[in-house]
């Protein structure tokens, strides 16, 4: 037994916004056995674009009775049927929100019309519900009504049952088939070969273009989880609508996953990416020397290309690392460009600073403590290669950077002690360096347990 169920809405998504009217048809494969249709005082203002489309208005909802006053015959009506909708993820969103707002829980099995439209109707062109009953010659009577869309997908729901050879309905309703939980336009077989491996996944839309990458541990469980929370936001709703097909690259460890991320979000600059897409300006710490010969420091804005030290994405952050070492070093915090006094530094009255400020301690004294500390800063003035595990057995993945240049990543077979490291470099795709990619490389120094680290 099925229920199909169509809703009209305040708004496109779950969130903020309510059900105006509801629609459930209790269909037994061959016949409807049961019907319910009313109007639903949503409690919220209906802006006039809904009106306009679904031709609902204020004025007619506002004797209609109340999510909550029916809540309990939608609950017994659905219980235990199959809940089949089209574009199943839309209306089973609204219903569990307001099933939520009451502090219950709707919990159903799902078949979605667009999705199975697609295995038994494949190569049209649309599979909106009105192109797909044009296709198949099913007429539609009150079009965005509640009413008359659910029995337009009762007509195509039948469709589907009787020209079902392949069994995809069966296939779907099985609980680890996942198929009410996929977007409606996300062909099946690219989410099957989805491996539970760490890498780097990619949702295109129907143009294949890449709107989204995302990095995981467990890739399918990730978009799996994607999925799942589908319905939250406007733009969630737009993102899961826009997805039609899904690819991935295997990693072998979550470090190179994370740069491959980080270089393919600039790469394509996806639609659904916030983040580590305008990265390249950010704060840095900057050495030159002045007349006297001292070496002196300072924050400024940069680029990475622009040979900075270190950088940081925000000004404080960067701000306060070189005030830290300042204080571990002993260094001038009028040299480091930290204050402007007219004469000696704060610091110089508590000993802090050995008077370079006013030229008591040499330049090449003091120099030599401001080596130290750029010695010290992280990773950036070292050349090392970091060796971790591959994709299959008997591979290594390599990382590279050289004089705290980011050079790329790659992979290297049956590496042994005589391997060179020209040898190992070779091996690697060249990419571009970047303030997010020096982040992430060093998080990953902090942190690193059991890769390899060969400095060269």
């Amino acid at each position: 037994m099925y229920a199909i169920v169509d809703v009209e809405t305040t708004g496109g998504y779950a969130g903020p916004n309510r059900i105006t009217e509801i629609a459930i048809y209790v269909f037994d494969g061959k016949k409807i056995v049961e019907e319910f249709s009313t109007l639903i005082n949503p409690e919220k203002y209906i802006p006039p674009a809904i009106t306009l489309l679904t031709g609902i208005s204020n004025e007619m909802v506002a004797s209609a009775p109340r999510f909550s006053e029916v809540a309990l015959q939608i609950k017994l009506m659905t219980q235990d049927l199959i809940f089949v909708a089209h574009n199943v993820g839309f209306d089973y969103s609204f219903l569990r929100k307001e099933f939520k707002n009451l502090g219950e829980r709707f919990i159903r099995k799902k078949l979605c019309t667009v999705r199975l439209a697609r295995k038994i109707i494949p190569g049209l062109h649309s599979y909106g519900l009105g192109n797909l009953c044009r296709a198949v010659h099913i007429p539609i009577k009150n079009r965005h009504r509640a009413f008359g869309d659910a029995k337009a997908t009762v007509a195509l729901f039948k469709y589907l049952l009787q020209n079902d050879r392949e069994n995809h309905i069966e296939y779907a309703l099985d609980r680890t088939s996942r198929e009410g939980t996929l977007p409606p336009n996300l062909l099946r077989d690219d989410f099957d070969q989805l491996p539970e491996e760490t890498g780097v996944y990619y949702f295109l839309d129907k143009k294949g273009k890449v709107i989204y990458v995302g990095k995981a541990k467990n890739m399918r469980n990730r978009v799996i989880s994607h999925f799942i929370n589908f319905g939250k936001s406007p733009r969630s709703m737009e993102f899961r609508n826009e997805i039609h097909n899904l690819s991935h690259e295997v990693c072998g460890n979550e470090l190179i996953a994370l740069l491959l991320e980080s270089q393919d979000i600039k790469k394509y600059w996806p639609k659904f990416n916030r983040s580590q897409r305008w990265s390249e300006a950010c704060w840095g710490i900057h050495r030159y020397e002045d007349q006297q010969g001292y070496w002196r420091l300072q924050v400024a804005k940069t680029k990475v290309s622009d040979g900075a030290l270190i950088t940081f994405k925000q000004f404080d952050h960067t701000w306060e690392y070189l005030k830290q070492k300042t204080r571990e070093h002993l260094l001038c915090p009028k040299l480091c460009n930290l204050q402007k006094p007219p004469k000696n530094c704060l610091e110089y009255q508590t000993q802090q600073c050995r008077g370079a400020c006013i030229g008591k301690e040499p330049p090449v004294k003091y120099n030599g403590r401001v080596a130290e500390a750029i010695e010290n800063f992280k990773h950036l003035n070292n050349s090392f290669l970091i060796l971790g595990q591959g994709r299959q057995e008997n591979e290594s993945s390599l990382v590279v950077v050289d004089k705290g240049r980011y050079l790329g990543f790659g992979y290297a077979s049956d590496i042994h002690q005589e391997t060179t490291i020209d040898g190992l470099k070779s091996c690697i795709t060249r990419y571009k360096d970047n303030q997010d990619i020096q982040r992430i490389l060093g998080n990953y120094l902090k942190n690193r347990r059991s890769d390899r680290m060969i400095k060269f």
